[in-house]
């Protein structure tokens, strides 16, 4: 009990919260046998961006995260993190 009560005075002094941020994070994915310029059409559920962001992808069905394709992995981050909210919603969706 002190040590939770240590914590929470703690975590108030310091100004983070006690609790981790469910804000979600970004991940890589490795493209196995493929590279940013032969991945597949459909593959790993990603869609091209229009307009030439070259490298960049949708991924699901939505546009909600962004992937970065990078030599033979995927950086994937929510657009907001990925662009900042300034930026990402000028970002065109095209969610077919």
């Amino acid at each position: 009990m002190k040590m939770v009560s240590a914590l929470l005075l703690l975590s108030t002094l310091l100004g983070t919260p006690a609790v981790p941020s469910q804000r979600p994070s970004c991940y890589k994915r490795a493209l196995k046998d493929h590279n940013c310029h032969n991945i597949p059409e459909g593959t790993a559920n990603l869609r091209q961006i229009v307009n030439g962001l070259q490298d960049h992808f949708w991924e699901g069905k939505g546009c909600e995260v962004i992937c970065y394709c990078n030599l033979n992995e995927l950086l994937c981050c929510p657009k907001d993190i990925f662009f900042g909210p300034k930026i990402s919603f000028v970002i065109p969706c095209n969610s077919q």
